[in-house]
């Protein structure tokens, strides 16, 4: 049945709404892959705010460096990211992900890996689950893989295309199948499912959030 419901008109005419609702999103905010790497962790159950802060912490300690992370005092560590929340378990997490980078000799040599490979890489990690492998291979490495998260979930069951119980693989395998492979629109796709899932239905007159979860009239 997901196979005949993710249809591409059905995936096509919610990006369209989506993107006329609130237009482009220039996501993901940071300065380096690796800073994406490291806010991929940190954003684990928690708001984007709360990972900036943590960031800017990292950054005004001289800290963004893979190197130095793993040189911090795990209190240390766990301080600096304290706005992120979970600071002790993502601290031990950030350092797994930045022991694994030092290993795998940093950004250039781990860009040469074919996708299957790098990702089953980061899946290795203690710490890092499949969406968040998924955020460092569209952001970090721009590779075509579309990042299934509880927004999508909630936004896909809302119009009557999942029942919400599927596996994330067969949810992103059947995005990928449908979609083009295309870093740019995955990564646009998922960043305007995210803005939408932070709007509120506000103005009944004309509300983007209503707009968008109208339901879908398809001819499949």
């Amino acid at each position: 049945m997901i196979d005949l419901l993710l249809s591409i008109q059905s995936l096509e005419t919610i990006y369209d709404r989506l993107y006329h609702a609130y237009g482009p999103q220039h996501w993901w905010p940071a300065d380096t892959p690796f800073e994406v790497m490291v806010g991929a962790v940190l954003t684990q159950n928690t708001a984007w705010s709360n990972v900036d802060r943590a960031i800017t912490n990292l950054k005004e300690a001289k800290c963004l460096a893979a190197d130095d992370i793993i040189l911090l005092p795990d209190k240390q560590l766990a301080e600096l990211i304290r706005p992120s929340g979970y600071f002790n378990i993502k601290a031990k997490r950030l350092k797994n992900l930045c022991r694994w980078f030092v290993k795998q000799g940093g950004f250039k040599l781990l860009s040469k890996k074919k996708t299957d490979v790098l990702r089953l890489s980061l899946l290795d990690i203690n710490g890092v689950g499949p969406e968040t492998a998924d955020d460092i291979l569209l952001y970090a490495f721009s590779r075509p893989v579309f990042v299934i998260d509880i927004y999508t979930r909630r936004l896909l069951t809302r119009l009557g295309l999942i029942t919400g119980t599927e596996d994330y693989e067969t949810l992103r395998g059947n995005f990928e199948k449908t979609l083009t492979p295309d870093v740019q629109l995955f990564n646009e796709y998922h960043a305007l499912i995210v803005r939408h899932a932070k709007e509120k239905c506000m103005q009944p007159d004309k509300c983007r959030h209503c707009v968008v979860e109208a339901p879908l009239v398809t001819s499949d």
